[in-house]
Order: C-alpha cells, then structure tokens, then sequence
C-alpha cells in the first residue's frame, strides 16, 4: 500500500515540464530515475509485516488465593470471550499459572496441575512475551488477585517494545474480613538460659480481640489475644531455653471470621548455643553410658522418648549414639536428617549394639543403613532359622483416599507388603490375607523362592472396597496359615486403620492361642495413638508380643513394613559369651594400645564395609567386627556390636578400659575443632536467604585460594531432604556471598565446607509465613502502574478484550528509496565532473561485423586442408567497397553543461 498515494500526480506534472522544456533532458535515465525515487519517497510505499487477526492471551491465577473465586467463574469467563471474538483470525489462548505455567487447552476448561503455593505473575508473563508471534498482534488480560510473589520488575520495558498491552481485572471476595499474622521476630541466637524477647505482629480489616496460640517444637506453651486497633496490634513475651540446638516457634492466630486461614500462621528458628555435645538415644532408665561419658567432660543430652528427637537438636552437636533402640521408634525425619548431619556437615554417629539395634532393631535398608561401617545384609549361610511371616491388609473404603504424593493409601500398603517379600529369605514362607467384613486369601502359605515375583504382583494388586476392618477375622485367617507351617518361627503383620478397626471378637484368646505356640503379632496402625480404635491395635501388639507402629503419613508404609520385616527375618543377636580378637586398627583413631576385654557376653552379627576398619573381631567361626570404624563425606562413624547396657553387658562393663574406650571414639567422632578467625551471618528476606562467609585472609586466605568454600543446602525435614550446592561471589579478599531463594514452608540446613575435613554447619532456617497468603498491596500498586504504562487498563465488560493495540500493520521503504535517491545523486555528480559517457556504437560498424562473423563462420565450415598464399592474402583483404560503412566521425571533445546551455541559447 501507499501511505501517501496523492503525490503520484507529480508523474504527469514532470512529464509536462520535459515536453515544454526540452533543454531539460528529463528523459534522460539520470534525470527521470531521480525524480521517479523523489516520487515514490513522497507516495511513502507500505509493506505489509503483521498477519490479520489478534491473539489474546488469558493469563489465570490458580494459586490457592485465588482459587476459589477462579474456579466459580473461569467456564463463564471462557464462554464470553468465545462470544465477543470478532472474526477467526483472532485466536484465544489461555494460560493457567501459580507456581508453574502451564498453556491450557481452548476447548475445554481443565483441572490446573501444578503446585498453588506461589503467584508468579512475573514468570507468567514472560512466558507468554516469550511465546507471542511477533508478526501479529498480541493482547494481555489476566485475572488475579493481584498479589504475585514476586516483583515485576522489568516486564514493562519488554511489553511497550512490543507493543502488547496488558488489561487485568482484579479478583477479591466482597466484604471480607480478613487477619494475618506479618511477623515473628526472634533472635537468631541466644546462650543456654538467657531470656530472650519474642514479637508477632497482627495485622487486619476490623479491630477487635484475635486469640493466638504459641507453640515450642510443636508443644503448646501460651494462649493469648491480640488486640487489633486501627488495623493492627502485637504481642510480646519472652522466654528461655536451659538445653542446646535449634528450637521452632509458632505463632498461630483463630479469629472467629477470617476469609484467608492461610496467612493466620508464622514460624521461626532460634539456635541456643551450648558448645560440642553428645546426643544420647537410650530406652535405658539409667544408661550406663551416661555416667562414662560424662565422666571423661562430655556434655551429654540424654533422649530417652526416641519419638520425640527433632532435626533442631542436630545443631550444635558433635555426635549422636544410638543405644539398643529400635528403628521404629525413632522419626523418619531424624533418621533421614543424619546424612547431611555426617557427610556434609561434618557429625558423628555410633550405633551400640543390642537386641534392638543393628539388624535386630530393624535398621536394615533404613535411611542409616549405609552411613555405618558394618554391614546387616544377613548371609544366608548364617541364617539359623527360618520364618513364616502372614501380612493381614486392611482393605476397606478408607484405604480407597488418594494421598498428596498421587498414590492410594492402599497401593503404598501393597508395596508395603511387596517390600517385605522382597526381603524375606529363599527359604522363609509368606500368605497374603485382605480384610474388609471377611478375609480374602490373596497368597496361601508358599516358599518365597517358589514364586516370588508372582507373590509380589499379587501383593500389589489388593484393591481398596467393603466397609471397615473385622479384625478378628483378619487374625483367625492368618494364624490359620501359619499354624500349618513347620518353620521355626511365626509371625503376623497387622495393617489396619487406627480409626476404623471393627469387630474385636474374642482377639483375647486368640491372641494367647498364637503366643503360646511360638507365633507373634506386630501392628501397623495408619493414624495416631489418639485415634478411636488405636488403644485396641496397641493391645493387640502389646498382647501379640510383637510391635506397634503409629504413622499419619502413607509414604512411609514400605519404609515400616521394611522395618518390621527385616527385625523378625534378620535377628542376629548372638547371645553366647564368646572370646575376642585385636587387629591394630584401632592405631587409625589413637596412638595409644588398647587394652581389650577378652571376653564378651554376646553381639549383633554384621559384616565388615569394604575400606573401613575393625579394630576388634569375634574370635567364633564368623570372625565378625565388634569395633569397626570408617569416614562418610567429611564425618566419622563407627558400631560397636556388644551392648554396653543391659542383661549382656556385664563383662563389658566390668572392663577397667572401657573409660578412656569411649573418650578416645567419641573425640575421633566429634572431628577436629574449627580454628578461629572465620565465621558465617545468615539473613532471610521474605523467600530470599543471604548468606556471608567472612574470614581473616593472613589465616584463610591462601587456603581459599587453591580451595575456594562450598556451600550445601539441605532443604526439607520431611521426606527425603533435597541437598543442593550453591555458588559463592567473592565480594573482598576477606568476604565470600551469595542469595538464593527458598522454597515456603521447607526449612533448610546448610554446611560451608571449608576443607577436606571441617565444615561450618548453620540452620534450620525457614521462611516463616506463606508468601501466597502474605497479601502484600504493593503488588497490586505495580501490577496496575505496569499495566497503564504498557496502555493497558482495568477491565470491567471482557468484549472490551479483543481491542486491537496501536500497532502499525505495514513497514515503510522510505529509507531504502532514500538511500537508492542518494546513490544516484553522487552517481551524477561523478559523470558530470568527469564527464563520462557511455559508448555508443553506429548502425554501420554493427552491419560490418555481423557480415565478417558470417564470413568467418563459413570459412571454417569450408576450408581446405591447406590455402595457397594469393587465397590467404585476399581473404585478408578489406571487404567490398558497398558494404563498407562510412567513417565515423571522430568523438568530440567533451564538454562541460554550461558550454552546451551557452550555444543552446544562440
């Protein structure tokens, strides 16, 4: 197209002027193309860059927020759009984010499949500047509770170049009332019994009293009120801690109306101080070990529920013992935690041994299973007895709920039971009974090695259906298998719903029945002790001699399963005084001999890790290690496989060495102290962490400088923590930092390794409220300016929607033409200084070579092999007279436009 097609009537005008004004030569291609491009740079031609048509992105926030309010309305959105679109070449594109973007169908309205926890409308945006074709136009519309995460910043700039506008339309639930909590402030650190002051800090639409609650490690510690006035209030109070580690606090808020639960709580961490101490995990009521360790000057913290150890007491500690205590008992969480507690941040762990440790306590493929020199995985040459083993599956409508990782409460109790056919031995037997009203036989009584994938596809196919559990007809069932096996040993697993266990029957005598003929019966139980039907299953377990496991978290079912397996099919407690042997490892942790005890009263069967070390060995036909050490990442570990408590203990005890015994490990295992002159400062922000590495640079200087700091995050307590390494920036000669983002509600732990052997270990720290609730009115503020400087606007009728942004369709050519103008202007003014012309060839010497190339042409078809001299040389002759043209008339000098003008005008 032309911009300016009225300038084409210069055309006829110059072509007037060159007929009146001949002298003028405007025909000439010099004088006419320049006018021409003149010509066509007024008429100012288009060519067309941008397709027909508007793409209109919908951007949708599907964070928990905004979820609600979305999911009412997003099909009525959807439809209306659809409506209003104006032709076909305008095309609808929906966008669904939150913590994720995911581009959503145009047909149909789907379920948003990400995680809700965030609002990063900045992250969504750029996805679809990413995505938007850049020759056709684009429009934005977003529906959002305008409260992002994250900032904007820089979204502006990119949207104005090209040229998308960004409409929004604000969701908010009308007249709400709505309270949150904004702040918890606590020290980062305080000194064993020093007073500390904490501040939470409550913010809300409507004054009046807010009941809150603060709790200590999720134990309650006071109830109060805030009064809110004038949109705001806090609470202060203070408190003191007389033991070392990491403590969480929560401040939780209740207020009778509150359209947002989600910010109503914060929480934090605080490290009290104490210097190196020794976690002890004991079921002793007097372990000796405490009274030996704390004779040789160690500060021993003593844990005698194993339930209640939590990852904050890892701060701050050196060692951790682990004395003859089942595996079930302690947290999944601890028993996770204690990996990056050894191979990162430089601890020390020491299992004892007992009739509840090692393999006995069921510590077989646990979480610490390879963090220990020895190893449990039992040769089946050592294997005394056999096992008959009848897993009883709870199968009612309960285990039919899907839990947040996706899977059924009844798929992770079959893999629970898949496991423990797994470990089971070739010549052990398994039966599979399903409950719900009656049992249902899914394996009978069979050697595992006959079938044993096929029992493990069996297991896994248990479907959820039926009411609840008759407990009574479970057991009758699975003693009836096992009562017809003439293996050595009979065992039942009981997994039931600790809420929904019915019919007891006469579980009494049965119970006695099974007991008193060798059989044992274990529970697993899915929920709490304080569930209706949970002290029933604990008396069955208590009456069944057999165990009891309580858990609220389904993934952990093949973990339990594992456990309880591994205890009844791998005990390896050997309960025979036997005599010992030296092997001079023990010169790798002392320089000083040891002075053993020749006899032992009994010990955990294991086997000694390939590149660890024994310094003392059974002296029976195992020869297995009793003393074994060995290093994991930066952290030491070690087993003794004797008890040093309990009924086989006393010739251990009685051993005059056994003092300077465990100060001399326990020191090895504790690690070098850090020398001076470097520390770390911490600072969270909102999801940012920053972290400050300063040390003196005469002390650390040269070390960093062949071996720079490596900084490792451990993030989450739960499940299995995440471990990533981060990358320093050098700030100074004397300062190292870096920030990185966290995610909510996971609290990380972190080691700065600053050598091969020594590391600074620092957290849990944890971002202390939910940012997606936080509710922060500047985000609103931004996302408003960001959209009228992009000319976009608030949105009220969504027909408004498909209006086209400002944006030109066609690019010009002026420049080009222009250009072509000024190459042609030079192009004349060279030829007119120069006075170049082109050559120019008369009609004569045209005729004359054309008749020669004939010539030529026909001498070669006739020549003969050789021509006479007469022939050559009037061949050579000039042609006929008539066919000669006239002589052209010399060239004339050139000469110059004001001398042909001048003689023109005469």
């Amino acid at each position: 197209m032309f911009f300016s097609p009225q300038w084409f009537l210069l055309l006829p005008v110059f072509a007037v002027i060159g007929w009146y004004f001949r002298p003028l030569d405007l025909w000439r291609p010099r004088r006419f193309i320049p006018l021409l491009l003149i010509t066509l740079i007024l008429v100012d031609p288009q060519i067309k860059r941008l397709k027909d048509g508007l793409d209109l992105w919908v951007l949708v926030d599907r964070s928990s927020s905004a979820a609600d309010i979305v999911d009412q309305n997003i099909a009525e959105w959807r439809r209306l759009l659809e409506k209003s679109r104006p032709s076909k070449a305008d095309k609808l594109n929906f966008v669904d984010y939150a913590s994720e973007v995911v581009t959503q169908s145009n047909t149909e309205t789907t379920v948003y499949p990400g995680q809700r926890n965030l609002t990063r409308t900045a992250l969504a945006l750029e996805d679809v500047i990413a995505l938007a074709d850049r020759k056709k136009r684009s429009r934005i519309l977003i529906f959002t509770d305008g409260y992002s995460t994250e900032p904007l910043s820089g979204i502006g700039e990119k949207l104005a170049k090209l040229s998308i506008p960004l409409d929004y339309r604000l969701l908010s639930a009308e007249d709400s009332v709505d309270y949150q909590i904004t702040h918890l402030n606590i020290p980062n650190r305080s000194q064993i019994g020093e007073p500390f002051l904490m501040e939470v800090k409550v913010i809300g639409n409507r004054d009046g009293d807010v009941p809150i609650t603060i709790y200590r490690n999720q134990e309650k510690l006071a109830d109060n009120t805030v009064k809110i006035f004038q949109g705001s209030g806090s609470l202060k109070f203070t408190d003191r801690i007389t033991r070392g580690g990491s403590f969480q606090y929560e401040a939780r808020i209740s207020p009778q109306t509150d359209a947002y639960p989600g910010n109503n709580r914060y929480e934090n961490w605080i490290e009290v101080h104490s210097g190196p101490r020794i976690i002890l995990v004991t079921n002793y009521i007097k372990d000796p070990l405490i009274n030996i360790l704390q004779n040789q000057g160690f500060d021993v913290q003593v844990v005698q529920e194993p339930a209640l150890l939590k990852i904050g007491q890892l701060s701050g500690c050196k060692n951790v013992i682990f004395n003859n205590v089942p595996a079930h008992e302690i947290p999944q969480s601890f028993l996770k935690a204690l990996d990056f507690f050894i191979t990162q941040q430089g601890g020390g762990f020491l299992m004892v041994g007992g009739k509840h440790s090692f393999g006995s306590g069921g510590y077989f493929d646990s979480p610490v299973d390879p963090l220990l020199p020895v190893s449990m995985e039992l040769k089946s040459e050592h294997r005394k007895l056999s096992v008959a083993m009848a897993i009883v599956m709870d199968r009612s409508g309960s285990m039919a709920m899907t839990t947040a990782g996706g899977q059924t409460k009844m798929q992770l109790a079959n893999e629970g039971a898949a496991r423990a056919v797994e470990l089971l031995g070739s010549q052990d037997l398994i039966t599979i009974y399903a409950v719900d009203s009656t049992a249902h036989e899914i394996v009978p009584l069979i050697n595992v090695e006959a079938g044993r994938g096929d029992i493990i596809n069996r297991a896994r196919s248990i479907k959820s259906m039926g009411g609840g559990i008759f407990v009574y007809e479970g057991l009758k069932a699975g003693w009836n298998s096992l009562n017809k096996a003439e293996a050595g040993q009979r065992h039942m697993i009981l997994f039931t719903d600790a809420a929904d266990s019915e019919q007891p029957g006469q579980y009494k005598s049965l119970l006695k029945q099974i007991t008193s003929n060798g059989g044992s019966v274990s529970v697993i139980g899915l929920g709490t002790r304080a569930d209706p039907d949970a002290a029933f299953i604990e008396d069955v377990a208590k009456r069944g001699n057999g165990r009891i496991f309580f858990t609220t978290d389904p993934a952990s079912l093949p973990n339990i399963f594992a456990q309880e397996t591994v205890t009844v099919a791998r005990s390896t407690f050997i309960d025979e005084p036997l005599n010992t042997k030296t092997t001079g490892g023990w010169f790798e942790i002392s320089n000083q001999n040891m002075k053993w005890p020749a006899t032992i009263d009994g010990y955990n069967l294991s086997y000694l890790r390939d590149g660890d070390t024994a310094s003392l060995k059974s002296a029976d036909e195992y020869t297995a290690p009793l003393v074994a050490t060995g290093r994991r990442g930066i952290g030491r570990t070690a087993a003794i496989s004797f008890p040093l408590g309990g009924e086989f203990s006393r010739k251990v005890r009685d051993w005059p060495a056994v003092g300077d015994f465990m100060q001399t490990l326990n020191r090895w295992l504790m690690g070098e102290q850090v020398p001076p002159g470097i520390g770390i400062r911490t600072h969270l922000k909102g999801t940012e962490l920053t972290i400050d590495l300063l040390y003196d640079d005469k002390t650390w200087g040269d070390q960093f400088t062949t071996t720079p700091p490596k900084l490792i995050l451990s993030e989450g307590l739960t499940g299995t923590p995440q471990t990533r390494e981060l990358i320093w920036e050098r700030i100074s000669p004397e300062h190292y930092s870096l920030r990185t983002d966290l995610a909510e509600g996971q609290p990380v732990r972190g080691a700065i390794r600053i050598s091969n052997q020594q590391a600074l270990p620092f957290g849990p720290l944890v971002v202390g409220s939910s940012t997606e609730w936080a509710f922060n009115t500047e985000r609103i503020e931004e996302l408003k300016t960001l959209s009228t400087s992009s000319n976009g606007r608030a949105l009220i009728d969504l027909s408004d929607a498909w209006q086209k942004p400002l944006r030109r369709d066609y690019a010009s050519i002026q420049p080009w033409l222009l250009t072509l103008l000024l190459i042609g202007i030079i192009l004349d003014a060279l030829i007119t200084r120069t006075g170049w012309q082109m050559p120019q060839l008369s009609l004569a010497s045209l005729v004359t070579a054309r008749v020669r190339k004939t010539k030529s042409k026909k001498a070669d078809d006739n020549q003969p092999a050789q021509k006479s001299a007469p022939e050559a040389k009037l061949e050579s002759s000039p042609p006929p007279e008539e066919l000669t043209p006239p002589p052209s008339t010399p060239p004339k000098s050139a000469r110059s436009r004001f001398a042909r003008a001048k003689r023109r005008g005469k």
